[in-house]
């Protein structure tokens, strides 16, 4: 009796919670944003810049306005700059960009570049005002290894990623081109070519959700031996080809596919997540470690110690936000921009073709494989 009055309590009690959160659990009334990409969320720009002879590039996220930013790495082999500055004990709660690279340590050297771009222009933190003094802005970063491409890394003391960097941020705007572009230029998914991906929602209550990923896994994106993504039960539409769903069952230590197949190479998956709702740095955080989830349902296996797994949460804060529910908000914004990256990082891949001079023996596109 015990048992069956605390059951029928419990009942009663998330009829009630449900009927109070009704737009959460009916069937979903939301929709794709109108670019399907990042800066469907206001008060985005996307830059970025690539260079085909050295078979890399960089991708720069531009809020008009200073944001706050929070970030969550899983992967046990991360190359980031500035990610200490994100925490929200420290000083500065807001940054003026955002860097994705190429190039591994070589590839932070761009977030130089933005950062010299950004203080030219008077964009930055400071104290005070001082005559003929730069501002400092804020530029997290984060890389990815795509040092052995096959490009030309012969490049001495001058790499090129301080000139990639200006030349993207120079060039954002609301449009993102996807699959070979960026830092996902050089990039591979497994034993596929990956690239830049992006996707988008707009939840029934208005705000808008926003991804973009650079996926340069060791994971596969599809099941061994098929071309469905893994990422399949969340397409829209046919954003990545409607190929449908796998109904292939995998062993948990098959890995074909996979860059362990037939050997190691390096990696890293990088991605930002943006929002319109007025959100702090700790709602921030939270979401980002949900959107992990979304690389977890895109890529297999994920996480690894040979990934420098990075997830960005930003938020422009366009859209208010009421004190009463933010918490049941922040885990509505956070499962959905899980499964917003999970399509990111397929339609990325889907979209990515083989750069000038790479061997489709070695790296083949999702159109090339079998």
């Amino acid at each position: 009796m015990l048992r069956r009055s605390f059951l029928r309590s419990s009942l009663i009690a998330g009829a009630a919670w449900s009927a109070s959160s009704p737009s959460v659990f009916a069937a979903s009334k939301g929709r794709v944003g109108e670019s399907n990409s990042l800066t469907d969320v206001g008060g985005l720009r996307v830059g970025q810049a690539q260079d085909s002879r050295v078979r890399t590039g960089v991708t720069v996220i531009l809020p008009d306005m200073p944001c706050p930013c929070a970030v969550d790495v899983r992967g046990g082999g991360p190359g980031t700059r500035e990610t200490d500055a994100l925490n929200g004990w420290n000083l500065v709660h807001r940054i003026d960009a955002l860097t994705l690279s190429g190039g591994s340590v070589y590839g932070l050297a761009a977030a130089d570049g933005v950062a010299a771009w950004l203080g030219a222009r008077g964009r930055g933190f400071a104290m005070r005002s001082q005559k003929d003094v730069p501002p400092s802005p804020i530029v997290p970063a984060a890389i990815l290894y795509d040092l052995d491409n096959g490009g030309d890394k012969k490049w001495g003391e001058t790499p090129p990623y301080h000139a990639l960097g200006m030349e993207a941020v120079s060039h954002a705007a609301t449009n993102v081109t996807l699959g070979t572009a960026g830092a996902g230029y050089g990039a591979m998914a497994g034993r596929l070519k990956g690239g830049i991906g992006s996707a988008s929602w707009v939840t029934p209550e208005g705000y808008t959700v926003g991804a973009i990923v650079a996926t340069n896994s060791l994971g596969a994106v599809t099941p061994p031996h098929d071309r469905r993504f893994w990422a399949a039960p969340f397409e829209q539409g046919q954003e990545f080809g409607g190929l449908g769903v796998s109904t292939a069952r995998v062993a948990p230590d098959d890995w074909t596919g996979t860059k362990l197949d037939p050997g190691p190479r390096a990696n890293t998956t990088l991605a930002c997540i943006a929002t319109d709702a007025e959100l702090t740095q700790e709602e921030l955080k939270r979401i980002a470690m949900m959107a992990q989830d979304g690389l977890a349902r895109a890529i297999h296996p994920i996480h690894s110690p040979f990934d420098g797994d990075t997830v960005f949460a930003l938020a422009t804060g366009r859209k208010s936000v009421a004190a009463e529910g933010r918490a049941l908000l922040v885990a509505h914004l956070g499962s959905v921009a899980a499964d917003v990256l999970s399509r990111a990082v397929a339609r990325g891949v889907y979209l990515a073709t083989q750069p000038p001079g790479m061997k489709a023996t070695l790296w083949s596109s999702l159109k090339d494989s079998p």
